[in-house]
């Protein structure tokens, strides 16, 4: 019985290959797996496509980091498990056995058996604390959640706008080529200038190189997204679905920034911490009385004198009143303390910077896309003209050009707004509702 309640060791040797994904899992998620505030119950099917909600559940759910990061709680456990657990008693045992003297001689023994009593006096400290420490790594676990979500999402937004990119400067580069491709031949038939076509050349030169630096990118984002999911590299997953992120007006902006020690899981985890800290100070002042065991005593000497008592041992507090520990722990308390009120300002820097940025960023889209409109009406009108004769090939191609790259500069611009709003929302610890706000762009 005594060695069935005994653990026993077994080897678990190291893994020899990654264990990624060659394809996203088709599944319905429920809600209790979802810690990430703001998603709801949702069915992931890949032959329809990923939509943002789709990429942010996978990435929670399987991300390599985080299933890392949640072996971590396992840990924590086993130490409130140990704090919880009450001090074993101890057990003493003497044997005299006389080799001399008047008769007649019979063997002696002791038996004692003694409880720390101090250890019980701490013992709530010791659970408390080791109870504020789990609460602390899962509060940490969380928000690394979050930073994945995140990123799930930034990485999101960066590929759809790549993909819109790459048909714009695709489109833009062959329009160059031809217009070259054109003054070239005019030029050896004496029509044009070399200037001209040296002019031209050099467009369709950094035309091709930003389609290069494109392709970099693109293989950079999706390397990220793959990882980021737990898949095998290359693998690429068809995005679906609308980029719609509600955007925050000044009284839920300033509501949002008065919530955030109560809502971003970093800052409750270094209140957590704090709290683990504090009950810790609360044992090392109990642990400066002295150590006491008590306990009862058996025994009987070698002239067969029977006895029963008690036990006590003190520790006597001359030298060391548990002063050192003390010190240290009320030390560590206010480092704690510092942390945090330094977190909370650089959070709420942090969001305010981020809001700025997104009303920068909001304004100079409205003011891109107001004009957008009519230099597409005047382009498509110089097609006209230039298909009739009546337009230089050189005048439709510029306009053209303008109207790309006007375009790019607003799908770059769109991009970098929607990655700012997404993290101003994860910075202020609110509700990632994503698939709420798809729906809402589908009905739009």
């Amino acid at each position: 019985m005594l060695v069935s309640a005994c653990a026993t060791y077994h080897a678990k040797p190291l893994p020899d290959s990654p264990d990624l994904a060659n394809t996203p899992p088709t599944l319905q998620v429920p809600a209790k797996q979802l810690a990430v505030p703001g998603l709801k119950p949702h069915a992931v099917n890949p032959a329809k496509g990923l939509d943002m909600t789709d990429v942010v559940i996978l990435a929670a759910l399987d991300n390599p980091d985080l299933k890392a990061k949640r072996a971590q709680a396992g840990v924590a456990q086993a130490q409130l498990l140990q704090a919880g657990l009450l001090p074993n008693p101890q057990l003493s045992a003497n044997f005299i056995h006389p080799t001399g003297g008047p008769p007649p001689l019979y063997n002696g023994y002791s038996l004692g058996l003694m409880a720390d009593l101090t250890s019980l006096i701490t013992w709530h400290a010791s659970r408390d604390a080791a109870r504020s420490n789990q609460a602390k790594v899962n509060l940490n676990i969380l928000w690394q959640e979050w930073q994945v979500a995140q990123k799930a999402r930034q990485l999101f937004i960066q590929a759809r706008a790549q993909a819109r990119l790459a048909d714009l400067l695709e489109t833009q580069h062959r329009l160059n080529a031809q217009h070259y491709q054109r003054d070239r031949k005019a030029l050896q038939q004496g029509n044009a200038t070399l200037s001209t076509t040296s002019a031209d050349l050099v467009t369709l030169v950094n035309a091709n190189s930003q389609l290069r630096q494109l392709q970099r990118q693109r293989n950079q984002t999706w390397h990220a997204l793959d990882a980021l999911l737990g898949l095998q590299p290359g693998v690429q997953p068809r995005l679906a679905g609308a980029i719609a992120i509600h955007p925050l007006s000044k009284a839920e902006f300033q509501s949002a920034l008065a919530k955030l020690p109560q809502r971003r899981p970093d800052l409750l985890a270094l209140r957590a911490g704090y709290h683990s800290q504090e009950a810790k100070v609360r044992k090392a002042i109990l642990k400066q009385f002295p150590a006491l065991s008590i306990g009862p005593t058996n025994g009987s000497d070698t002239s067969q004198v029977k006895t029963v008592g008690a036990g006590i041992n003190l520790t006597l507090p001359l030298f060391n009143h548990n002063q050192g520990q003390i010190a240290i722990a009320r030390a560590t308390r206010a480092a704690l303390r510092q942390s945090y009120q330094a977190r909370l300002d650089q959070a709420a820097n942090q969001a305010h910077k981020l809001w700025r940025e997104v009303r920068i960023r909001s304004r100079q889209l409205r003011q891109l896309q107001a004009h957008l409109p009519l230099l597409k009406h005047t382009t498509d009108a110089a097609q006209r003209s230039f298909a009739e004769g009546n337009m230089s090939a050189g005048t439709y191609i510029n306009l053209r050009t303008s109207l790309l790259s006007k375009q790019i500069e607003a799908i770059r611009l769109k991009s970098s707004l929607q990655q700012a709003q997404a993290n101003l929302e994860t910075l202020l610890g609110m509700p990632l509702d994503t698939h709420a706000a798809n729906q809402a762009a589908g009905k739009s």
